[in-house]
């Protein structure tokens, strides 16, 4: 068929809101399947791009340059570029993915796209689309990245988007070489506070170890190495993060960043800084943004255009940290995109349900809807055979739309139902619409504004899945998976009514038809399965009548013909031709024709006829695929999941015309409908939201065959010109379903009708449209409604009868219930059995088949049940209870409530043997190479150490063990000194020792538990015998007492809870006749055994040893004396002498008896209460040896829980080996990984130093040539006078003044309009300057005197200079970038340099710590009271600083220390006797010299007196015996004087003693009394101090030692005082004595004088 032509696609309907962007200032694109739709905002103009490969990918548009791009949806995808509205490509890139893009980006500023692939290299590239050359790729940096974004001002930056992260790619270019950098941005933790990770880098260094070994990193301690190892561990250690979900660049190329969790980031890429702007939990955020989730953001001048999640749209000013809404837009539906057009002037916003809105700017701050295309997939679609060439569309979501030729939506209405399937009728302008409730449901299409439902049947319970009318519109027939045919009647003027039904094999697959017009014949063709068909054939006649139809709906095969196939192979789809059958066959991937043969226009027969097809060609490379046929059957339509429409020839199927008209990945497509003229085709995709309409276009050569298309169309038209006018006026009439109810319709109860006409409820009484077919059915169908009526016509016809035969069977049973009571009161030979009663044998018999059926259903479920929990039972006996050798069980004491347990343990498995013996097979080898090194080393010290250890061993042994295990069970002679541990293989070899310790110690310990259990049961049998004695005694007695019964608890016999006793089971046991005659016969065996037996043997020597004493015993307490006969007949005076006599001898053996009888009574007392004190002594003792049992169970589990520590030990020790092993390992993984980059580092920086300097000379050099075109200026012009020349020369220098360059257009948005000059975008300026010295060389600016051939050789001259500066600029910018890149080159080898001595020093230390690790042992020690000398503060000592030694070691250095300090002591007496000579002689010689020092002083003194005359008189002795007697007189006054006043002081003094004596008696007493006090005083005094040192004396000691130091600080003070005092105090006196001799001469110098 390819010679007939192509398709064009008229439009296509669909809107996923996935990517919808402006590719100029009024129009936007969006991708609708595989076409992307251009919409013209003013006019609404649509136009369709279709995909040039397969399908559409990711999209991106470049509003400023026209430009966009898309990726296709293949395998090795191409990335296409076009021009827009051209509509041009202008590149196609090749080659950086393998299966799929997630996002592509355009740059603002310059040809370069970046895209990211998918799976499985998630690749980054960014592209010179111009060149169709990648420029740089990061491979493996895109892992969850869903949208790139180019900073509209540096197109080197680039924002890459994830579902969890953000990132900023910086290019960094140094002339043709271009690198992508990542930095990663640190997102804010959930509640917006900035969290540090939680994963440490390295391992802690300490100048100590820690207690338990190394701190070291995750990594470390996980094991994990490498990349993916740390990134698990970072995603494992770290607080969970907010999660981008718009980004937008702001113009100081900062990030905005809205968040899912509803915060708003500001980013800064240069510093890697986030902050954040509005906080959503904060009391004082504004409270219309907490709802927001900022899921789109867009930039305009007054601020941020905001997202939110409702239907409000927010326009946010941010300054500093202050936030403000400056303006809110309030739309119908929620918007999930906002933007801006490129010249920031229309705002687009576009919701997730299909409408776009847009704010234009002559109308700010209005709203106006676009489109509403409404959102959801395709159902169905199907155009129109009438005259209004229109096509109808249902949606998913229940939504009904009509569509004109042109593709504009003229109405919808929205049916509040799932719906399945759609038709439309070929006389008259309606559709038929199935549900998934089973509704057929007929929409009145007449007006297409407003399209109505006229009517509702319900027939089926499950989704209508097919709806099909024949071509001359004389029925419709519906299909289901419940395998019904229904036959509707395609009239509205028969109100659609249901004609009848069939039922086929199986659920209907496909269903078609055809209308043989020659033989007034509807074919029906059926697939019911896989390889069966069904052919049915229905005549056009009316078919109302009853031999048509039977009572229940059924079509009678005299109308209805049905014919069986089978095929070979398995079908997906089939349609029904002429006489030929077309089928896809998904197994073998061919289209298939089969001839049906001519006996179908026969009867029906019940025989399958086997087919084989006829012709074959190849199918679609992805199917399923579904095949449809045109109008005229000529034409045959296939499509499938590969999203391909092929249409072919009928008589030639190996030709076809094909069209790529939906996606492959999104389900390829729905379905197909044909126009009446079959020269049009509608497509409706599975999943991807588009509707298409194609028209096939012909040539030449095919016009003949359009042609036949179109007599068709036309005859078929004129056929049904007449019906249609009939019928669609009563179409027409028809009133809307739910406002009122045709004629002869029945309405269903709880049906509502819609309140208007584009909204109609037909769920009925569902609660969801979307409910599951399998929900319980909720509305009647047809058939159930005309069953329902046909039982109550035949209750209303036979209702007299039915009351006859009830009140017949009344009486009936009353006879015979009267027949069984007589009977019952029968004798037995003329009674008859109950069965005998029973009329309805059948039905009893039926029943009890039932019953057995139900007894047998619950006995295999309680077997089944049964058999769990046996399983489950041998389960837990088997590894609870079978696998321990030793079970587990306790022993309970007989007087209290003490138990003690023994150690279950299990049987040793081979491993364990064989690693034990291994262990000691090592420790030998070990042993013996020890002690031939010991020989041959052998040394007197070694002789003194092997001494000391045989001294002490007892002593020593729990002590260095760590453990009282040799105590219990003895020393193993393999185990290692806890000491000598230092590899790991002798750490492993310990714990294997340690464990096999602690085995034999509860191997020893269940020893005696069991003989102590032995002694029990030995006591229990000995106290049984005892009770049974004395249950004797009291039944003798004739004693009531409860007696004391000891036994074993289930504690004591763990066995008895895996045996099931009969007094545990309450229900009464059944048992069948053979097991009550086996229960029998065992009771008498045992009762004949215990006849036979007899007495005990016990019982037969116990009488042979007390001689048969103690049954004649036993007939003394039964024995009576008789009484004589005469006591009771005669009085006691008629006594004669003889019976006197014998009355007499009566009582004394009646006192002897009784005498005797309390004898035997206390004798057999007193042998009770022997047995009963020898039970109570025996179980005394017994809970003793309990007793001592438990303290050796308390001592082994010290012992064990001691060696389990060490084995804990040993194993924290061997783990921190590892960890410390593992990060070593890390660490040189990661040390030679950066060698590695050093090393490639180094290469790079020595390359690009290379080309920098190559470069470099290259500049000089042009640099050079434009100075050289400056001086050679004059020269060109030697042939010019000077003057002109220095004219021409300052036009030479002068530029034209340009506008600065700009990577934007002219109408580009003034947002972000500073923009930099990159090294691409040096021709677009030397273009511009070029263009604008055009100007400054147009002739009018020729200056006087110059002629025109000079003027263009300067033109040229000036013209050259400007190129070569542009040159110069140019180079010096990528001059510029070199430096710049080779200075980060240089920076990351550095950085790379001290990351290795950093790794280097890292791993130095980690070795210094692991060699510290290895030495320093975890050693566990056993030590008394007393010997720990180390302060404890709380319940634990702190052994940080301690010292572990052997106790002879301090004890012989306190001897040592002892004698040395007695030594001491003495020295220091000596010492202090001789200090005391020399303290004494040196006072004296002090007092020596102050006595001299006194009398110089005084001799000084004397000198320097100045006398008086009268003492030069008494010098000079002149009247000295007057002035001796005067004198004289003078001291006799004085005297006596002095002798009174003695005297009154004598007195004085003698009543203050006696004062004093009587003050001192009275302190005696006092004195007394309290000496009789004293002794208790001094108790409690001694007491209390002994408490206070006690509580105190750590705090007294330290009071003290401050006091002490308190003490010698203020003396030292006090000596330094008066060490300065008395210098100043010499200072002063050697002043004062120099004033003297100044003012005051002394008699020498007078002298001398």
């Amino acid at each position: 068929m390819d010679d007939i032509g192509s398709f064009e696609v008229r439009w296509i309907r669909g809107f996923t809101n996935k990517s919808i962007e402006f590719v100029d200032n009024k129009t936007v694109c969006y991708k609708c399947g595989d076409n992307i739709c251009f919409l013209d905002l003013q006019t609404k103009k649509q136009n369709v791009f279709p995909s040039p490969g397969k399908g559409i990918g990711a999209l991106t548009v470049n509003g400023n340059h026209r430009t966009f791009a898309f990726s296709e949806e293949k395998l090795t995808p191409s990335i296409f570029v076009y021009i827009y509205p051209e509509l041009q490509l202008r590149n196609e890139l090749k080659g950086s993915a393998q299966l799929d893009f997630t996002s592509l980006s355009l740059s603002t500023d310059g040809p370069y796209l970046a895209c990211c692939s998918s799976l499985p290299d998630h690749t980054i590239t960014v592209w010179n689309w111009e060149n169709a050359e990648p420029i740089c790729t990061k491979p493996h940096a895109g892992q969850d990245v869903i949208s790139l974004v180019f900073n509209p001002l540096n197109w080197l930056q680039l924002c890459a988007l994830g579902k969890s992260s953000l990132t900023v790619w910086n290019i960094e270019k140094s002339a043709n070489i271009h690198l992508l950098k990542p930095s990663v941005i640190e997102l804010p933790a959930n509640d917006g506070s900035f969290a540090e990770r939680l994963v440490a880098t390295s391992q802690t260094v300490t100048e100590t170890l820690p207690y338990f070994g190394l701190e070291m990193p995750p990594s470390a301690v996980s094991g994990l190495v490498g990349e993916k190892a740390e990134s698990i561990l970072t995603k494992l250690c770290t607080k969970a993060r907010l999660t981008p979900s718009a980004i937008c660049w702001t113009p100081t190329s900062e990030l905005y960043v809205g968040c899912v969790e509803g915060f708003l980031l500001l980013v800064n890429p240069e510093s890697l800084s986030v902050s954040v702007i509005f906080n959503p939990t904060n009391a004082d955020a504004v409270p219309e943004l907490k709802n927001t989730n900022f899921q789109s953001l867009s930039l305009n001048h007054k601020g941020v255009i905001a997202v939110g999640k409702e239907r409000t749209v927010h326009c946010v000013q941010v300054k500093a940290t202050q936030i403000n809404i400056t303006q809110t837009w309030q739309l119908e539906e929620p918007v999930t995109t906002v933007m801006y057009s490129p010249d920031c002037e229309t705002l687009l916003f576009s919701s997730n349900t299909g409408q776009i809105y847009v704010s234009s700017p002559t109308r700010p701050g209005v709203i106006v809807k676009l489109l509403d295309f409404l959102s959801g997939d395709f159902v169905a679609a199907a155009l129109s055979h009438t005259d209004k060439n229109i096509c109808v569309s249902v949606r998913d979501s229940g939504v009904l739309q009509l569509w004109s030729a042109n593709g504009i939506c003229l109405g919808s209405l929205s049916l509040q139902a799932k719906v399945t399937s759609l038709a439309c009728c070929p006389i008259a302008q309606y559709a038929a619409v199935g549900t998934a409730l089973g509704y057929v449901l007929f929409i009145d299409l007449n007006r297409e504004q407003q399209p109505r439902l006229v009517h509702r049947v319900s027939l089926h319970h499950t989704p209508v899945d097919h709806l099909v009318f024949d071509q001359e519109g004389h029925y419709l027939l519906t299909g289901a998976s419940d395998s019904y045919i229904y036959v509707l009647d395609a009239k509205p003027s028969k109100t659609f009514s249901v004609i009848g039904y069939t039922v086929v094999h199986r659920p209907i697959m496909s269903l078609s038809v055809q209308c043989i017009r020659q033989s007034a014949q509807v074919k029906v063709l059926a697939q019911c399965s896989g390889q069966q068909l069904t052919v049915l054939s229905l005549p056009t006649r009316d078919l109302s009548g009853p031999d048509c139809v039977d009572r229940h709906g059924c079509l009678s095969t005299l109308v209805l013909k049905a014919s069986t196939y089978e095929v070979p192979d398995p079908l997906n789809s089939c349609v029904l031709g002429v006489s030929e059958v077309f089928a896809y066959c998904q197994k073998r991937r061919t289209l298939q024709r089969f001839e049906l043969p001519q006996s179908t226009d026969g009867p029906s027969c019940e025989q399958v006829v086997q087919l084989k097809p006829e012709q074959e060609v190849r199918g679609h490379p992805l199917g399923p695929a579904s095949l449809f046929l045109s109008p005229h059957r000529s034409w045959l339509a296939s499509v499938g999941r590969d999203g391909l429409l092929l249409i072919r020839e009928t008589a030639s199927m190996e030709r076809h015309i094909e069209l790529q008209c939906h996606s492959c990945r999104l389900g390829g497509v729905r379905s197909v409908s044909f126009s009446a003229d079959s020269q049009t085709v509608l497509t409706a995709g599975l999943k991807d939201c588009s509707l298409v309409c194609t028209d096939i276009r012909i040539n030449s050569m095919g016009a003949a065959k359009m042609a036949e298309a179109t007599r068709y169309s036309q005859s078929m038209k004129h056929l049904l010109k007449n019906i249609f006018h009939t019928e669609n006026p009563v179409l027409v009439e028809l009133p809307e379903w739910g406002q009122a109810s045709p004629p002869g319709t029945v309405k269903p109860e709880g049906s509502e009708g819609s309140g208007g006409g584009h909204c109609v409820d037909v769920t009925q009484q569902d609660e969801s449209y979307n409910s599951l077919p399998s929900a319980p059915l909720s509305h009647p169908t047809w058939l159930e409604s005309r069953r329902e009526a046909i039982i109550k016509e035949d209750n209303e016809q036979y209702s007299e009868t039915k009351k006859n035969l009830k009140k017949t069977i009344i009486e009936l049973r009353q006879n015979i219930q009267e027949m069984m009571r007589e009977n019952e009161h029968l004798p037995d030979i003329e009674r008859l059995e109950q069965e005998e009663f029973n009329l309805d044998v059948e039905e009893q018999r039926s029943l009890e088949a039932m019953v057995e059926q139900e007894v047998t259903r619950v006995r295999n479920e309680i077997e089944l049940e049964n058999l769990a929990k046996r399983y489950l039972r041998d389960v837990l006996r088997r590894e609870c209870w079978e696998s321990l050798k030793v079970k587990g069980k306790a022993i309970k004491a007989f007087h209290s409530e003490q138990q003690v347990k023994n150690y279950p343990l299990k049987e040793q498995t081979d491993k364990e043997v064989e690693d034990l013996h291994q262990v000691h097979n090592v420790r030998k080898m070990e042993k013996a190479a020890s002690t031939s090194n010991l020989d041959k080393s052998f040394n007197p010290t070694s002789v003194k150490e092997e001494e000391q250890g045989e001294e002490g061993p007892d002593a020593e042994s729990a002590a260095v063990t760590g453990s009282f295990s040799a105590e219990l069970v003895g020393s193993n002679p393999y185990i290692y000194d806890q000491f000598s541990l230092q590899t790991t293989e002798q750490k492993i070899n310990q714990i294997i020792l340690l464990q096999d310790v602690i085995r034999r110690i509860k191997t020893a310990f269940n020893i005696d538990f069991e003989a102590v259990y032995k002694q029990k049961v030995q006591e229990l049998n000995r106290v049984k015998d005892r009770n049974r004695h004395i249950t004797e005694i009291m039944l003798e007695l004739d004693l009531r007492e409860k007696l004391w019964e000891p036994g074993l608890t289930i504690s004591e016999q763990p066995e008895r809870l895996l045996a099931v006793d009969h007094s545990e089971i309450k229900a009464e046991k059944y048992l069948s006749p053979e097991q009550k005659k086996e229960e029998e016969r065992k009771k008498l065996e045992e009762q004949k055994s215990l006849g036979a037996k007899g007495d005990t043997v016990r019982d037969r020597a116990l009488d042979d040893m007390m001689n048969a004493v103690i049954e004649v015993k036993k007939d003394i307490l039964k024995m009576e004396i008789t009484r004589p006969g005469f006591v009771l007949t005669k009085a006691d005076k008629d006594w004669s002498e003889e019976e006197k006599k014998v009355y007499k001898e009566y009582e004394k053996k009646k006192t002897a008896l009784s005498e005797e009888k309390e004898k035997y009574k206390k004798s057999i007392e007193t042998e009770m209460k022997k047995l009963q004190a020898s039970s109570m002594d025996a179980t005394e003792r017994f809970d003793e040896t309990l007793s001592k049992l438990f303290e050796k169970k308390v001592k082994c589990e010290m012992a064990i829980y001691q060696e389990e520590l060490k084995v804990t030990y040993l194993v924290y020790s061997v783990l921190g080996e590892e960890e410390i092993r593992n990060r070593e390992l890390e660490l040189k993984l990661k040390l030679e990984k950066t060698l590695a980059f050093k090393e490639e580092m180094r290469r790079e920086v020595k390359r690009h130093e290379e080309e920098l300097e190559f470069f470099q000379e290259t500049y000089e050099s042009t640099v050079a040539e434009d100075k050289v075109l400056d001086k050679d200026f004059r020269k060109e012009f030697f042939d010019v006078r000077s003057h002109v020349v220095d004219n021409l020369y300052k036009l030479f220098k002068n530029r034209p003044r340009v506008q600065k360059m700009r990577t934007q257009t002219d109408n580009s948005s003034i947002l972000f309009k500073e923009q930099r000059l990159w090294g691409p975008q040096a021709p677009d300026a030397l273009s511009k300057m070029l263009k604008a010295m055009e100007e400054l060389d147009a002739p009018e600016n020729i200056p006087v005197g110059v002629s025109p051939q000079i003027w263009e050789r300067f033109c040229l001259v000036r013209r050259v200079k400007v190129e070569c500066e542009q040159k110069v600029k140019v180079k010096a910018l990528t001059l510029a970038e070199m430096h710049a890149f080779l200075q980060r080159r240089r920076e990351e080898d550095s950085a790379a340099q001290q990351e290795i001595k950093n790794l280097s020093d890292e791993l130095q230390s980690l070795h210094r710590d692991k060699n510290r690790f290895l030495k320093d042992i975890m050693v566990q020690v056993l030590l008394k009271q007393g010997q720990v000398e180390v302060s404890t503060t709380g319940l634990t000592a702190d052994y940080t600083d301690s010292v572990l030694s052997n106790r002879s070691e301090p004890e012989r250095l306190n001897r040592t220390i002892r004698t040395l300090g007695e030594q001491k002591i003495a020295t220091m007496v000596e010492c202090k006797d001789f200090r005391k000579g020399i303290i004494k002689l040196q006072w004296e010689l002090r007092m020596m010299g102050m006595q001299i020092e006194h009398l110089n002083t005084k001799a000084r003194d004397i000198q320097m007196l100045r006398l008086s005359e009268e003492q030069q008189d008494y010098l000079n002795k002149t009247g000295r015996d007057n002035r001796v007697s005067k004198q004289v007189s003078i001291m006799e006054k004085t005297l006596a004087f002095q002798e009174k006043t003695h005297l009154k002081s004598v007195k004085w003094r003698m009543k203050k003693i006696e004062q004093l004596n009587r003050q001192a008696a009275e302190k005696a007493k006092e004195n007394a009394t309290i000496d009789r006090q004293l002794p208790d005083m001094q108790v409690t005094v001694a007491e209390r101090t002994h408490i206070y040192e006690a509580i105190a004396s750590e705090d007294n000691h330290a009071a003290k030692t401050e006091e002490r130091y308190q003490e010698i600080l203020v003396r030292s003070n006090l000596e330094e005082c008066a060490r300065v005092q008395a210098e100043e105090l010499a200072f002063l006196w050697a002043e004062v004595e120099r004033l003297r001799m100044k003012n005051f001469p002394s008699l020498d110098q007078l002298k001398h004088d």
